[in-house]
C-alpha cells in the first residue's frame, strides 16, 4: 500500500501501483490464447498478423517465443499473460521501427536538396533567451547530437576588430569565439547523421575578418567543406551526394561599417502568452491573418523583415572577389521588388530565401502557390519573429505545408512547437532529412497543393490508449501531489494541416500510479503525409495548473500498426527512463 501524510496525526493509504495489464489488454490476450490460457506459436502468429500487422508473422512470433524462453517467461508451449504483457511493454515493440541494423534511412536520398525538409535551428549558439543569455558552442553540440542539420551563426568583429565572435547582435548576449563554434561543428557534425550540415551565416564582418573566417573554416573543416565547382548552380546536389559535407549559406560579402551601436531592445512580448505552460497556446489553431491588401502589398514592395538585411549598417560589395565568396555553396537570394518578384524562379541558378514567420503567414494569403513553386527548386528558410525574446516558437507546420525546407526553431524553447519538430524528424531514421510529399513537388500548373482547400479524407487513424506506467520509477512519491498518488490523463491529437489538427482527452484516473484508460479515438486525416501524432500526459489538479507528465510526437506515416509501447520524453525532449504508454494504432 502507498501511504501519504496529511498532517502529523493523519495518514492516507492507497492501493499499490499495479503490475498487471489493463482490462482491454487482458481481453486481447484472451481472444488469442488457447483453452489452456497460453498463447502458443500458432495463436501468436495469428496475433502478430491480425493485430500487429507483421508481414513476416511466423518469424516474428518465433523470435518472441525464443526470447521469452531466454528470460524464463514462457510456460510449457506458449506465452502466459505475464509473458505476453512483458513482450508488449518491451523497447523492441516501439511505435516506430527502431534504429539499428533493421531500420536505417529508407527514403530516396538522391533527389535535389530542395526536395527535403531539413532539421534546422535558429540562433544555434544561444543558451537561453534572445536578449541576455550566454552564447556558447554547447547548444550547437547538443543540436548536432539530436540530429539538427541546419546551424545558424551570427558573426561579428570583437572589440579590437582583430578576431571574430558569435553573438546575437544589438542585444546583451555574451559572445563566444567563432573558432570554438567551428571546432564543435567539425567534431560533432556527423555524430548523429552522415547527411550534410548547412551553416547559415549572418555576416557582419569586414574584408580582413572574412579572410580570417575563410582560413579558420579551411583549417578546421578541411575536405568536409563543400565548395561548388561553379558560382551559379542550376540544381542543388542531393543529400546522398553531400554525405559527410559541410555547406555554407550566406549573402554575398558586405562591408561592415559600425559595430558600436547601442543594443536595441524592442517592446516585450504580448502579455499572457507563455507557450511553455502546461496548457499553453495550442499550435495549429492560429488562423493566417487576412491582412488588408494595401498594407500587405506595401510590405512586399517596400520592405519585409529579414534577419540578413543590414542596410543600416553595411553596404554591399557585389564585385568583391575572395576565397570566402567561393565557399558559399548556398547563396542567400537577393530580394528584388516585391515578394512576388523575388519568388519568380530563375532557371539559371538556385539559392535560399529567408522570411520571418509573420511575413510567411501574410504572404500565404495571396501567394501560397508561388511559395510552393519556389520551394520545388530553391530553399526557403523561415525564422521566428524578433519579439520572441524568451526563445518561444511558432507553428512549424505552417512552413512545411507550403514546402519550406528550413523551418528554423529556437532549440531552447522546450514547448509544443519544438516537440512537433522532434516528431517530424524522428522520421527517416532520424537522419535530419525528410523527403517532402509528392504533392509539394508536383510541377504541373493545375496541381499546386492548397492546404486551405476543402480536401477529402484520405485515411482514418484509430488510436487506443490502454494504460501507462513508469512514473513511480522516474519521479518521487510527492512530485505530482504531496498528499495522494497522481490523477493522470492523456491528451492525443494531430498536428497537421488546419483541417486535420485537433486534440482529444481521456478522463483522469484518480490516485493511481498505473492509470488504465482503455479509451479509443479516431482521427480523420486529409493530408496524412504531413500529420504528426501528438501524445501528452498531464496530472489533473483542481486548485492549480495541471502538472506535466511526459510527451512524444510521432510521424503518422511511419506508425506501426498494433499494440505498441510508446515511450515518453520530458519538456526538453530528453527520454524518460521508465515512463511509457500502452497504445494501439490502426488505419482505415
Amino acid at each position: 500500500m502507498s501511504t501519504y501524510s496529511i498532517c502529523c496525526c493523519f495518514r492516507l493509504r492507497y492501493r499499490p501501483a499495479s503490475n498487471d495489464p489493463s482490462e482491454g489488454l487482458k481481453k486481447v490476450f484472451k481472444d488469442y490464447a488457447g483453452d489452456d490460457g497460453l498463447m502458443g506459436l500458432e495463436q501468436l502468429q495469428r496475433f502478430m498478423k491480425e493485430v500487429q500487422g507483421e508481414a513476416s508473422a511466423v518469424e516474428a512470433a518465433q523470435a518472441i517465443l525464443d526470447k521469452s524462453r531466454d528470460f524464463r517467461l514462457i510456460k510449457r508451449k506458449g506465452l502466459s499473460l505475464d509473458a505476453f504483457f512483458r513482450y508488449l511493454s518491451s523497447n523492441e515493440n516501439s511505435p516506430l521501427l527502431p534504429k539499428g541494423p533493421i531500420y536505417q534511412v529508407y527514403q530516396d536520398m538522391t533527389a535535389p536538396l530542395s526536395h527535403y525538409f531539413i532539421f534546422t535551428g535558429h540562433n544555434s549558439y544561444l543558451t537561453g533567451n534572445q536578449l541576455t543569455s550566454d552564447c556558447s558552442d554547447e547548444p550547437i553540440r547538443k543540436a548536432l547530437l539530436r540530429g539538427v542539420r541546419g546551424i545558424e551563426l551570427d558573426v561579428w568583429p570583437n572589440n579590437n576588430n582583430d578576431d571574430i565572435n558569435v553573438l546575437h547582435g544589438r542585444t546583451f548576449t555574451t559572445p563566444v569565439k567563432l573558432i570554438d563554434c567551428l571546432r564543435t561543428i567539425g567534431q560533432y557534425a556527423f555524430a548523429a547523421s552522415p547527411y550534410p550540415v548547412i551553416i547559415t551565416l549572418e555576416d557582419h564582418l569586414n574584408t580582413a575578418l572574412r579572410a580570417k573566417l575563410t582560413s579558420m573554416m579551411n583549417e578546421i573543416f578541411g575536405d568536409l567543406l563543400y565548395v561548388p565547382n561553379r558560382e551559379d548552380i542550376e540544381i542543388f546536389p542531393s543529400p546522398e551526394d553531400l554525405k559527410m559535407r559541410i555547406l555554407i549559406s550566406t549573402k554575398p560579402p558586405m562591408e561592415y561599417l559600425d559595430q558600436t551601436k547601442t543594443p536595441k531592445v524592442i517592446e516585450n512580448e504580448a502579455q499572457g502568452h507563455n507557450e511553455d505552460e502546461t496548457w499553453g497556446a495550442e499550435i495549429l489553431q492560429q488562423k493566417p491573418q487576412v491582412a488588408d491588401n494595401k498594407v500587405l502589398e506595401h510590405e512586399q514592395s517596400e520592405h519585409y523583415p529579414d534577419e540578413e538585411e543590414h542596410d543600416d549598417e553595411v553596404e554591399q560589395r557585389p564585385h568583391e572577389a575572395s576565397d570566402y565568396t567561393h565557399l558559399i555553396s548556398i547563396p542567400a537570394r537577393k530580394k528584388k521588388g516585391g515578394l512576388k518578384d523575388t519568388l519568380q524562379s530563375d532557371s539559371n541558378h538556385v539559392g535560399r530565401l529567408s522570411l520571418s514567420e509573420q511575413v510567411l503567414e501574410k504572404s500565404t494569403v495571396h501567394h501560397g502557390s508561388e511559395i510552393i513553386r519556389f520551394t520545388q527548386k530553391n530553399l526557403l528558410r523561415i525564422y521566428p519573429r524578433g519579439t520572441r525574446f524568451q526563445s518561444s516558437n511558432y507553428n512549424p507546420m505552417h512552413g512545411w505545408m507550403y514546402g519550406a525546407q528550413m523551418v528554423a526553431l529556437n532549440m531552447q524553447g522546450y514547448a509544443r512547437s519544438l516537440w512537433v519538430m522532434h516528431g517530424m524528424f524522428r522520421a527517416n531514421g532520424g537522419c535530419g532529412y525528410v523527403k517532402k510529399p509528392d504533392f509539394l513537388l508536383d510541377t504541373r500548373e493545375d496541381h499546386i497543393f492548397d492546404p486551405k482547400a476543402e480536401l477529402p479524407v484520405k485515411k482514418i487513424l484509430k488510436v487506443k490508449v490502454y494504460m501507462g506506467d513508469g512514473w513511480r520509477l522516474d519521479f518521487s512519491k510527492t512530485h505530482f501531489d504531496q498528499y495522494s498518488p497522481p490523477d493522470f490523463y492523456t491528451r492525443v491529437g494531430i498536428a497537421g494541416v488546419p483541417a486535420d489538427s485537433k486534440m482529444e482527452n481521456t478522463q483522469p484516473i484518480e490516485d493511481n500510479w498505473t492509470p488504465m484508460w482503455d479509451k479509443e479515438f479516431e482521427f480523420k486525416l486529409r493530408v496524412p503525409e504531413l500529420a504528426v501524432l501528438r501524445i501528452e500526459v498531464h496530472e489533473y489538479d483542481m486548485s492549480d495548473s495541471d502538472d506535466f507528465g511526459g510527451q512524444v510526437c510521432l510521424p503518422v506515416w511511419e506508425l506501426r500498426r498494433g499494440i505498441r509501447a510508446v515511450r515518453l520524453y520530458d519538456r526538453k525532449g530528453d527520454l524518460l527512463p521508465s515512463v511509457r504508454l500502452m497504445m494501439q494504432f490502426d488505419f482505415a
